[in-house]
């Protein structure tokens, strides 16, 4: 169960990091177009590339030598710094909703969030080798637990968001509020990043 706990958290630090996609959610939310299948999309998406991640770096991890999982550790110690030095550069900036929009057919609609999703590089960065590469060292039955917590967390995230997004854009804007959920992930990235170094110095 903790490890169900703790992919959850770890799921729900990274996508709580408000980029384009997530806001492309709250427009539809707040225009009531298609929020459904735009959050179910999305967690889907999410639900895939978490266990492909997982999965990869499960099946090739009899591969890793001693010198490559370093490699890997200080890529993934690096990418963490990258993450938080974004993010506490991103603490100031203003979120921008756009409430007014042209009607938006179906097609269109899945269209667009696809490519918010599948054309969107941190997308991959967060769940293939983010996740992937954080839960290597777990047992099989400790992946699929980090695997489905952190899905939980996508599958929550986004229907909470598109559905209550209407009432979170009386919100959103408050400075005061985002600095709060940031300075939480920086604090909770940073937790993740002395952990993957002291996993470097065994």
């Amino acid at each position: 169960m903790s490890y169900l706990i703790f992919g959850f958290l770890t799921g729900l630090s990274l996508i709580l990091a408000i980029g384009a996609q997530n806001i492309f959610v709250i427009e539809q939310g707040l225009k009531k177009k298609h929020v459904f299948i735009v959050c179910l999309i999305c967690s889907l998406s999410d639900f895939i590339l978490i266990f492909l991640g997982i999965f990869l770096f499960h099946h090739f991890q009899s591969f890793f030598s001693p010198l490559i999982e370093l490699v890997l550790n200080l890529l993934l110690l690096l990418f963490l710094i990258n993450f938080i030095w974004r993010k506490l550069k991103s603490i100031n900036n203003q979120i921008s909703i756009n409430k007014n929009s042209d009607r938006n057919t179906f097609i269109s609609t899945v269209l667009k969030t696809l490519g918010f999703t599948y054309l969107n590089p941190h997308v991959y960065s967060d769940t293939v080798f983010f996740l992937g590469n954080f839960s290597k060292d777990l047992l099989i039955t400790q992946k699929y637990l980090f695997g489905i917590g952190a899905s939980i967390s996508s599958f929550l995230f986004f229907f909470i968001l598109g559905y209550l997004s209407k009432f979170l854009s009386n919100y959103i804007s408050s400075k005061r509020l985002w600095k709060t959920i940031n300075y939480s992930i920086v604090l909770f990235m940073s937790l993740l990043s002395v952990y993957v170094f002291m996993s470097i110095l065994e």
